[in-house]
């Protein structure tokens, strides 16, 4: 059997070729999903969401490394939460399950830890989109930086976040830093 996580190329050859193209500048590094992952899974009983799952790499990667806990992904763009899908099941993992839901709509006292790749970023003007099959704009992203700041307010100490080049707008005051990676674009929260 081919071994899929040996490195970001051979992943990224699972995805068809528009995936493909925009991988580099939109889906987590096999390298960051492990950190991130370990970081989270601290328990077989944690339920760990990735915001923003896109392609679902970071799940797949996180539950194939921790295969006692349950990594969910939720992506508000159906054709990526139905490779996903497709992709977990070919990878036989059967600790991941993907949404196909836009964050506002979640409620997220009904998981523990959370993984952030900045995934509002593209609402805002100038950047690169992963395709344009939805809306974009500033209000969104700061819409849904004030969503999400609100909902990781309201969870408990202990919660774990592990943001990637964010700009920690997301982020409430309670959570401090407990170590970073990758010239500080990798950092790992838990809430006081």
């Amino acid at each position: 059997m081919k071994n899929w996580f040996a490195s970001d190329k051979i992943f990224n050859s699972l995805y068809p070729k528009p995936i493909q193209e925009v991988a580099e500048k939109h889906w987590t590094q096999l390298e960051v999903a492990r950190k991130s992952a370990a970081f989270l899974a601290v328990s077989p009983d944690v339920k760990v969401l990735d915001i923003g799952s896109g392609s679902g790499k970071f799940c797949l990667t996180a539950a194939h490394y921790h295969p006692q806990t349950f990594f969910y992904g939720i992506e508000q763009r159906a054709n990526l939460v139905e490779l996903s899908t497709e992709l977990a099941q070919k990878l036989q993992l059967a600790n991941v399950s993907f949404i196909c839901d836009n964050v506002a709509n979640i409620d997220l006292e009904n998981f523990d830890h959370f993984y952030f790749y900045n995934s509002f970023y593209e609402n805002v003007a100038g950047t690169q989109k992963i395709d344009s099959t939805i809306k974009y704009s500033d209000e969104l992203y700061n819409y849904y930086n004030r969503y999400l700041y609100k909902q990781l307010n309201k969870k408990s100490p202990g919660t774990r976040l592990v943001t990637y080049h964010s700009f920690g707008i997301e982020t409430p005051p309670n959570y401090e830093i407990v170590h970073t990676d990758y010239n500080e674009f990798l950092k790992f929260w838990i809430k006081v």
